[in-house]
């Protein structure tokens, strides 16, 4: 590195504290013009502060920021942005109900003698989705309507809507398909080519080898290794960095040979949504593990929907244990023995300001409620005792469900589940945001509920997970079964070439 450029970004000693919590220790970090800095570390690393101090969000206790070799304070989120700094969080800060080229210009709106220029704004807004690889996202249409990847992209457009000289990532694959990812390499590569710094934060390792340059692990609020080589750093020292621990094997070993039970659990048969997906047959047995593998788009979460309910089908219908469920009905396949932990876990499956014990036994309140009134203290008893099952941290129900990481919060939902003991588990994305240790404990969770006897039916959008962590593989394209096979039988080149131009079979 003796011919590297200065620093555009040098952070020396940032610390920060919440109460009780000391979220960063002495942390240092340089960043140079044109590289790609990988931030890794597992939930509650200290890596969301972090990027919230680069960003202005927080104002560090103590440490010192300088920005092209002078200081600076980041004093609010306008500091950064006039350096040219810009963050895309994983959490997308769009406003929802206002079209496309209004959240991308929200702030710094094109305006003249006090009136909004909304053709030049739609105009730079179609320049940046094209340059981003979406000119088919309008510039006017309503951020709700569009996808969990559309909204992604248009974050990115309002990031790039700035002079900007350094932009943080903070999951910006999570809900890409392989496309897509691929599409945001090749973006992150021009940026890097014009001399623009990226910050890349990512739980998927094997993305830190493809683009990153150099490397900082937190872990507990501090750098425990800087300036690693992204791309010849072993995966396994990696991860001991981050876990303080070796992780030989991530995903668990499959039963040898396990007897299937004579029927399944949930049947599926022609269901269908019109636009979405084609008729669907699909069997899940006691026991066992269904992935369903696809691009973003391909029918798969409408799938896990329908079945649960929150859809209604054009056609088709779902039973468990032989008892058909009501059609559109959340609440026939709740009381057959059908949980869903959703893909969206913030927006769709948590009550983010209530209790982790409310959060776990929202769906068996009937069990604690005598002439009335609930009872709370057996509530609160049998939540904590599936959390403690679970080993969910903080060992406490009465923190407020938030305030956990992202593993955590999967944990909360699949304690939901267990209390109200179901038959069946739908899972949409089980892992997304979570780190790589917390990972090995959901899949070990996963497959010792599924050796309990609970039917699971998966989505996700990483092929190995799929492939590593079910029996049994459904591979969809353009809402089609194209495939059909065990795990044991596929590998990801395989399932790709399906994905991408597989024919019914």
């Amino acid at each position: 590195m003796a011919s590297a450029p200065p620093p555009i970004l040098t952070l020396t000693g940032i610390t920060k504290s919440f109460p009780g919590v000391r979220a960063l220790d002495g942390v240092d970090l340089d960043v140079l013009p044109g590289e790609v800095h990988c931030l890794l570390g597992q939930n509650g690393a200290g890596k969301s502060t972090l990027i919230k101090v680069i960003s202005g969000a927080h104002r560090p206790d103590e440490g010192e920021i300088a920005w092209n070799g002078e200081s600076v304070q980041l004093l609010r989120p306008t500091s950064a942005m006039s350096l040219g700094i810009a963050t895309i969080y994983q959490e997308l800060d769009l406003v929802e109900h206002l079209s496309v080229a209004e959240n991308v210009h929200l702030g710094h709106e094109n305006a003249r003698a006090g009136f909004v220029r909304r053709g030049a704004a739609r105009q730079t807004t179609a320049a940046l989705l094209t340059r981003l690889g979406h000119p088919e996202i309008s510039p006017d249409r309503i951020v709700a309507t569009l996808s969990a990847a559309g909204k992604q992209i248009v974050s990115m457009a309002r990031a790039l809507s700035h002079d900007v000289k350094l932009i943080v990532m903070d999951e910006p694959s999570a809900v890409l398909d392989p496309d897509e990812v691929n599409n945001l390499f090749r973006i992150v590569a021009d940026l890097t080519a014009d001399g623009v710094a990226v910050v890349y934060i990512s739980h998927r390792l094997e993305e830190i080898r493809r683009i990153g340059d150099r490397v900082t692990v937190l872990k507990d609020g501090r750098a425990v290794a800087r300036n690693l080589p992204a791309k010849s750093t072993p995966t396994r020292e990696v991860v001991a960095l981050m876990t303080g621990r070796d992780t030989d094997q991530v995903f668990p070993d499959r039963p040898a040979g396990a007897p299937r039970a004579a029927e399944p659990v949930l049947r599926v048969e022609g269901l269908t949504r019109a636009g979405e997906f084609a008729p669907v047959d699909l069997d899940v047995y006691p026991g066992e593990i269904v992935g369903l593998a696809g691009l973003v788009g391909s029918g798969r979460s409408e799938i896990l929907e329908t079945v649960y309910g929150a859809r209604r089908p054009d056609a088709g219908h779902v039973t468990v244990e032989g008892r058909r469920l009501r059609p559109g009905s959340v609440t026939s396949a709740v009381r057959a023995g059908l949980g869903l932990a959703p893909e969206e876990r913030k927006a769709q499956g948590l009550f983010l300001l209530d209790s982790v014990t409310r959060n776990v036994s929202i769906s068996s309140l009937p069990r604690f409620a005598r002439g009335g009134w609930l009872n709370r203290s057996g509530e609160r008893a049998a939540a904590r005792a599936r959390t403690t099952e679970l080993s969910l941290r903080p060992d406490n129900p009465d923190v407020q469900i938030r305030t956990l990481s992202g593993g955590n919060q999967q944990k909360a939902v699949l304690a939901r589940w267990l209390l109200r003991e179901c038959k069946v588990l739908l899972l949409d994305e089980p892992t997304r945001g979570v780190d790589v240790g917390a990972r090995a404990e959901l899949y070990a969770l996963i497959r010792r509920l599924a050796d309990d006897g609970v039917a699971v039916l998966l989505v996700s959008s990483e092929i190995p997970e799929v492939l590593g962590l079910a029996d049994r593989v459904l591979v969809l394209r353009e809402g089609t079964v194209v495939h059909t096979a065990p795990a044991r039988e596929l590998d990801e080149h395989r399932v790709l070439d399906l994905v991408m131009e597989g024919s019914p079979a």
